[in-house]
């Protein structure tokens, strides 16, 4: 099914409606440019060619997540064979997201600028060399210092996918393409959860926790070949500098959210996170206000602010960041399997699977649920891990171990998560023009990411708040639940955001109507 839908995307390749060269958003792509996809298309490399290049894109947007979930399973192995302590543990995890979230935007700006070609080239070669770093490891701190640098590659390398899609594959096609992004996305949380388990538990050829990093190294190698081999190059039409001053006051600002949030609970939160919380505030208004003057002196800020004026985009940024706070649900349910019914790691990657199961089915049916319902995707999306976050809450205190009822809202939790992952991805960047894709596509990630430091913060503070110190199971029953009433709850304010953006998708779609 994969293979097929993406040959059938592949023959589209290279139709991007054009849009003007000035512009930021581009409300009437189904309109503009029917002659310059007619021309592209008869331009487009060789049918084969097509295919593999997606593919070769997308071992990018599988390694990125992999290597983010993968990790989990492994660190009491790590922290055997490096003798690291908890602090750096907690690190080989943060670390790498941290650095992830906080260059996804810079990292999507620099293929904008330089050829998402060669940025994803440069960022896979540098995730491989990182990959053999953490994977030959001699100490704690190695560790987290070549995670640190994989971060770093990822946030290269991971925009530039979303970015080519935007700007290559023609609009009737971006649908299934983005659909097969989501599966790819999915299928990467599956492989972590269960492929960190086996390789831990059975460590072939002796490598113990290394060969959670070491595999990437030939995956890598290949998907470089093919990207040199396959992919045709995205080249801007006009070079530009790259905004340093931009580049390091996000930076800043991304970091002094991020970090905060991602160690202050464990930290007990200390008054250095509320310092950081406070002083990300007037960072954040002297980098808005170096674009605003990069831009009037006719320079190229690193994000053109102009983007947020588009309600499609803004909308969307809004439901990502609500969407992937409930990141916390994989902490909270892997604690509570692990911890509060003793579960081993092996059995708790496995009691993923309903949830993953629905992540992987979800992506493959949505352009058959987009063409018979549209932007209304969203709302069926946010709708189904609603109720499957309260079926499984509600279950959990029923019986002693999870039963029948809690898979199963695992499985509905799952679809809609499955549904909505490319369908937010696809309506914000919809009316981006193809040459501000990869900026786009860096802020619609990095906000990804934000949520989900921000979602495991608030809602894992909530989680061990309710437990209370106790280690009784029932207690973490009851620890979990809130937790998913917490997610729930987020998801139902979805409903009505998403209710919001399909209004203005159909105001768009008259307008077209109209100007035909």
């Amino acid at each position: 099914m994969k293979s097929e839908a993406i040959k059938s995307a592949a023959a589209a390749w290279g139709g991007a409606p054009a849009c003007p060269a000035n512009a930021v958003t581009c409300p009437t792509p189904a309109l503009a440019g029917m002659a310059a996809s007619a021309q592209a298309h008869a331009k487009a490399p060789h049918f084969e060619r097509q295919a593999v290049a997606l593919a070769v894109l997308f071992v990018g947007a599988f390694l990125a997540p992999l290597d983010y979930f993968i990790v989990n399973l492994a660190l009491p192995s790590i922290r055997t064979g490096l003798n690291a302590s908890d602090a750096q543990l907690q690190l080989v995890v943060s670390a790498y997201a941290s650095a992830y979230a906080v260059l996804l935007i810079t990292g999507g700006r620099l293929g904008d600028l330089f050829g998402r070609r060669r940025m994803f080239m440069t960022g896979m070669a540098g995730f491989v060399i990182a990959s053999a770093l953490c994977g030959f490891a001699t100490s704690g701190q190695m560790l987290v210092i070549s995670r640190i640098v994989q971060g770093i590659a990822a946030a290269v390398m991971a925009p530039q996918v979303l970015a080519t899609i935007r700007a290559v594959v023609p609009l009737h096609q971006q649908t299934r393409v983005m659909s097969l992004y989501g599966f790819v996305f999915g299928l990467s949380s599956i492989v972590g959860q269960l492929g960190g388990g086996a390789l831990i538990t059975y460590h072939p050829f002796g490598l113990d926790w290394r060969a959670i990093f070491l595999i990437n190294i030939p995956v890598g190698i290949a998907a470089f070949i093919g990207t040199w081999k396959f992919v045709p190059e995205n080249q801007p039409a006009t070079r530009a500098g790259v905004d340093l001053k931009g580049v390091a006051l996000l930076s800043a600002v991304l970091l002094l959210v991020i970090y905060p949030m991602t160690h202050g609970r464990e930290a007990g939160w200390p008054a250095w996170t509320f310092a950081m919380f406070a002083l990300a505030v007037p960072v954040f208004a002297w980098f808005v206000a170096t674009e605003r003057r990069v831009e009037r002196g006719g320079g190229y800020p690193l994000v053109d602010l102009q983007l947020f004026r588009n309600r499609a985009f803004a909308l969307g940024l809004l439901l990502a960041f609500l969407f992937y706070c409930n990141s916390a649900f994989f902490l909270t349910y892997g604690i509570f399997l692990q911890t509060g019914l003793h579960w081993t790691p092996l059995a708790s990657g496995i009691a993923i699977m309903p949830f993953a199961l629905g992540f992987v089915i979800g992506p493959l049916t949505s352009p058959a649920v987009v063409r018979r319902i549209g932007a209304h995707v969203l709302t069926l999306g946010f709708s189904m891990m609603t109720l499957g976050f309260m079926v499984t809450g509600w279950s959990t205190t029923q019986a002693a171990t999870p039963d029948l009822p809690f898979y199963c809202g695992l499985v509905i939790a799952g679809v809609g998560h499955g549904l909505l992952l490319p369908s937010i991805m696809r309506i914000a960047l919809q009316e981006v023009v193809p040459e501000k894709a990869g900026l786009a596509s860096g802020v619609v990630s990095s906000t990804l990411q934000i949520g989900s430091a921000f979602g495991t913060a608030a809602i894992s503070g909530a989680f061990f708040g309710a437990l209370g110190g106790s280690t009784a199971a029932a207690s973490y029953a009851q620890a979990f639940q809130l937790s998913l009433g917490i997610n729930a709850a987020l998801m139902f304010v979805c409903i009505g955001l998403s209710v919001l953006l399909v209004r203005h998708q159909q105001a768009v779609q008259r307008a077209l109507a109209r100007a035909v």
